[in-house]
């Protein structure tokens, strides 16, 4: 949800437990069906105790009741009320008594009744442990050292299989060796089509063209395929596809969210343009993440005349500048919004690189995975010296210049040029006000003009009572300015119209005064002809009539030969002309405007001076980090130093300094991603490589992408995952080379066919027999839609399209345009803007566009590390009755017309080729023609009175939206 400024810090305590209970039955209860074995106190009874009572009864500073229940021994040997357990005795243990009683926990939130039989199993059995307990790693259990993906990352060995014919590269191994293991295999190889389809939505979020079908078809060379991957690898639009994943799980947003104001970021756009960059250049993600967690911390020297490099190096930064921000609005809650934004962008960098909910640790140690409290605030150290709450810099404060010396200098040198023009206005405006003061007092009586014209020229705070009392008599002299002389104006714009109507009023008179006497000498009849004939217009004339004023072209009156026939009258014509001509050169709220645009013109050649949403630190501003008393910022404890996840400490990564004196900054954030992209960090890679996979195969290794602990799903494939992880370090983080690794694999290609005996025992595909279907997502409906539409507007970078509300408060591509009830006017030209990929359209927190929304769009509340796939009755609905879709059929179908013209055959089967990839069958033309005829028809019986197109364009129009509202469009086999 999205933060509010009221939001309390604490924790949902019925919120946890029933989060606590759920994880017991999944995880828990299997463990005590171990037959004969007791249960043991670091595996299934710490957990319960972690999850209920740690809170009161280990966590704290003060323990309640000085009994600590994070250790068996301290456990035994109890608190103030004596032991809490009697070991082999349950009905004697108080701990146990007091539990049943339901007096502990305190509140609402109780243990269960299978908890509560296995504490008295394992006090019965002797409450025994997993190992001897040691006093000084009572912070966490063996259990929770040894949690799987807490262990170093293993380099497996590759997996011998019976089938190794359908093994094209080491991945296939691992995955048919758990199929063989429940006597399963592959699925067959998907087609061609398919196969092309499939590619280029995982790899460009594109639809293959009918022409890149047909020749992928037609090339029959052995590495056809491999030359695909390639292809799509090295298009632009892969850095688009791939960047939009990315920016799923770093909340990217163009407004700050946090409030309704929803706040927009002007230059937010550069980190979606570098991360775009980055995937395209293939940058090892291990400089990926550098950059973005500490790329200030690269950059010497001040941050000015920044090179190429270092600008890059700052935008990434944009990354911890990604979670909504409302600390620009003040007000009383101020301390609050700094303190989310902290805490916001903790989740952000911890769920997308660790893999773990380290948010949850802010108020007390994680209830489920080994991270105190501690280990919570060392991590906000980290940060804290670039997002010093104490001394907070709101977003306008830290925006960087991308101006250089040179800019600046060329920028005063056009500045000096504009202003010499605005000099010129200045005095032409001063002329100005003079004469219309003088004009003004001339239609006053004279007693009162000079007392007038003094009072207006004293300053207002040295006019006496006598001058305010009179220039409040006289308003209309008290308002003449420089802004308000369009109001004089407006007197000689109606005299200058007087003018303008007389002089056609005189025209009109004249000329049929000159042309009655020109046709004097000819009889009436020729005198009707000619003037019959000189009315009609000149391409609408008759031989005959064309002949007859050419017989008589001496005789023909017009405005332009008036002066041949009566010279006197076109004098005073002219002369009225150039009176209203003089009259309205006196304007003077034109010509300033004049000046005034030309000026501005000059300003708009300076260098435009773009800005960077980059962290920094201040020099010298190094805050102390203290923990927060149950998360609150007004209770701080124990100052903590910047620091990792302790539960690591013995994995010897690289240790984070409180300040590096190398650097002018601390160093603390450049040491914390190399810690990150340590080879010994048990999670980053990980982490990474499973957010790929998910990517291309529909869920993860491990299912819960941003959570890798104890509530998060386990690993289908724990020996894959490791060696993904091996072999992306291996290659230099470089993720082209993993995603070809990947997409030429088997597991891949296979198609979606499914067998009985794999839905028996694997009905979900966790081992990956078939490749799972794969509804489209959000941008990539809408941007295929643009695409075989044929308006998709390929232009890369750049500045967001933004949005608006139409009249019913729907969102869509547009600009603001309101009047002063700020109800929308007429739409704004966007010049093509408005076909640009997905990607490029404005995310704004509060106005997420309409389309993208109905399809699982996430709102980044602060970030998505998994998106929804939804099947819900708005899609339909917006797919069969929206503008959008209604639109884009319209101008689909209008490409497939303009091809085929009035071949129905040809149209079904383009049509079917656009949208789907793949020929249409004779059957299925016969039925779309079918289906067209009727519409045909419907349009003929019932016209569309305000559609311009016939029946057969409007017929083809409902067989195009009901292609992009089919299965067929929106799924992926």
């Amino acid at each position: 949800m999205e933060a509010s400024p009221t939001k309390s810090p604490l924790r949902l305590p019925a919120m946890a437990n029933c989060i606590r209970i759920t994880i017991f039955t999944l995880f828990v209860l299997p463990l005590v069906a171990r037959a004969g074995e007791s249960p043991l106190y670091e595996t299934e009874i710490r957990p319960i105790f972690k999850a209920a009572c740690f809170h009161c009864h280990g966590e704290e500073e003060e323990i309640e009741g000085n009994l600590d229940l994070r250790l068996r021994r301290s456990t035994v040997q109890g608190g103030d009320s004596g032991p809490a357990i009697v070991v082999d005795d349950p009905d004697s243990s108080l701990l146990l008594e007091r539990i049943v009683s339901g007096e502990m926990p305190p509140g609402k939130s109780k243990l269960t009744p299978a908890e509560i039989e296995l504490i008295r199993a394992w006090i019965r059995a002797g409450a025994k442990t997993a190992e001897p307990e040691d006093a000084s790693a009572s912070a966490f259990s063996l259990a929770e050292r040894n949690f799987w993906s807490l262990q170093p990352i293993q380099n497996p060995a590759v997996p011998n299989v019976a089938d190794s014919s359908r093994v094209r590269t080491p991945i296939d191994a691992f995955v048919l060796s758990r199929l063989e293991t429940e006597k399963l295999n592959f699925a067959p190889d998907a087609n061609r089509r398919t196969l092309i389809r499939r590619l280029s939505f995982d790899l460009i979020g594109l639809p293959p063209t009918p022409e890149e079908v047909k020749s992928f078809l037609a090339d029959e060379k052995p590495d056809a395929y491999e030359r695909l991957v390639d292809r799509l690898l090295e298009s632009p639009h892969y850095g688009e596809r791939w960047g939009r994943h990315w920016l799923d799980v770093a909340g990217y947003a163009d407004s700050e969210g946090f409030n309704e104001a929803d706040t927009e970021r002007p230059s937010g756009f550069r980190y979606r343009d570098y991360v775009i960059r980055s995937f395209n250049a293939d940058k090892p993600f291990d400089l990926f993440i550098q950059e973005q967690l500490a790329g200030d911390e690269m950059v010497t020297g001040p941050l000015k005349n920044l090179s190429p490099e270092s600008v890059e190096k700052l935008t990434a930064t944009g990354f911890l500048r990604m979670a909504p921000d409302g600390t620009a609005a003040g007000g009383a809650m101020v301390n609050l919004a700094r303190n989310q934004v902290v805490s916001e962008t903790l989740k952000i960098v911890s769920t997308s690189l660790l893999g773990l909910t380290v948010g949850c640790a802010e108020c007390h140690h994680h209830r489920y995975d080994p991270i105190l409290q501690t280990d919570y605030y060392s991590l906000r150290a980290i940060f804290e010296p670039a997002l010093n709450w104490k001394k907070w810099r709101v977003p306008a404060a830290r925006k960087i210049s991308l101006y250089t010396d040179e800019d600046r200098t060329l920028a005063a040198k056009i500045e000096a040029e504009a202003k010499v023009i605005d000099a010129e206005r200045a005095a032409l405006a001063k002329v100005f006000i003079d004469q219309t003061l003088d004009s003004q007092l001339l239609k006053l009586e004279g007693a009162v003009r000079e007392p007038l014209k003094i009072a207006y020229k004293t300053a207002g705070s040295e006019r006496t009572d006598e001058q305010k009392a009179l220039l409040d008599k006289y308003p209309k002299i008290l308002k003449i300015s420089d802004g308000s002389l369009y109001l004089y104006d407006r007197e000689i714009r109606t005299d200058a119209a007087k003018i303008k109507a007389e002089h056609k009023t005189k025209e009109k008179e004249f000329v049929e005064q000159a042309f009655t006497a020109a046709l004097a000498d000819l009889s009436k009849e020729e005198q009707a002809a000619v003037r019959s004939a000189h009315a009609t217009a000149a391409a609408k004339r008759t031989v005959e009539q064309k002949t007859l004023l050419e017989a008589h072209a001496d005789k023909l009156v017009t405005a332009a030969t008036l002066e041949k026939f009566n010279a006197a009258s076109a004098e005073e014509l002219k002369q009225l002309k150039q009176s209203e001509k003089d009259l309205l050169a006196t304007l003077k709220a034109d010509r300033l405007k004049a000046i005034q645009e030309k000026a501005t013109k000059i300003r708009e050649t300076k260098p435009h001076e773009g800005f960077l949403r980059a962290l920094t630190e201040v020099a010298g501003q190094v805050p102390e980090t203290f923990l927060f008393n149950r998360g609150d910022f007004e209770q701080p404890k124990q100052k903590l130093v910047p620091a990792g996840l302790s539960v690591l400490d013995s994995q010897e990564l690289v240790s984070i300094p409180e300040n590096n004196p190398e650097l002018p900054t601390t160093g603390r954030r450049l040491a914390f991603a190399k810690r990150l992209t340590d080879a010994r960090h048990p999670l980053t890679a990980r982490v990474l490589v499973n957010r790929f996979w998910l990517n291309h195969f529909r869920r993860g290794i491990v299912e819960t992408p941003g959570d890798f602990g104890y509530l998060g799903a386990r690993p289908s494939h724990p020996e894959l995952l490791d060696w993904l992880a091996n072999e992306f370090m291996s290659n230099g983080w470089k993720l082209k080379q993993l995603h070809k690794l990947m997409v030429t694999s088997t597991t891949y290609r296979q198609s979606s066919k499914r067998s009985p005996e794999q839905d028996e025992i694997d009905p979900d595909n966790h081992l990956y027999g078939h490749m799972s279907i794969q509804r489209i997502d959000a941008e990539t409906l809408r941007d295929t839609v643009l695409a075989i539409s044929g308006k998709l507007n390929r232009k890369l970078y750049g500045e967001p399209v933004s949005v608006t509300k139409d009249s019913i408060g729907r969102i869509i591509i547009g600009k603001d345009n309101l009047d002063g009830e700020r109800k929308p006017l007429a739409a704004i030209d966007m010049k093509g803007e408005q076909f640009r990929r997905s990607i490029y359209i404005q995310v704004r927190r509060s106005r997420p566009l309409g389309v993208l929304a109905t399809f699982d769009m996430p709102v980044m509340e602060p970030n998505c590390t998994s998106r929804n796939s939804s099947t819900v009755t708005p899609q339909a609905l917006m797919l069969m009755n929206s503008e959008f879709s209604s639109e884009y059929a319209g101008v689909f179908a209008q490409r497939v017309y303009e091809l085929t013209k009035d071949d129905p055959q040809k149209q079904c089967q383009h049509a079917w080729e656009l949208a789907f990839g793949e020929e249409a069958t004779a059957k299925q033309i016969e039925n779309s023609v079918a289906y067209i005829n009727q519409q045909k028809q419907h349009y003929e019986k019932f016209p569309q009175p305000k559609s311009k197109q016939t029946p057969d364009q409007l017929a083809l129009k409902s067989f195009c939206q009901a292609l992009i509202s089919s299965n067929a469009f929106l799924y992926v086999d």
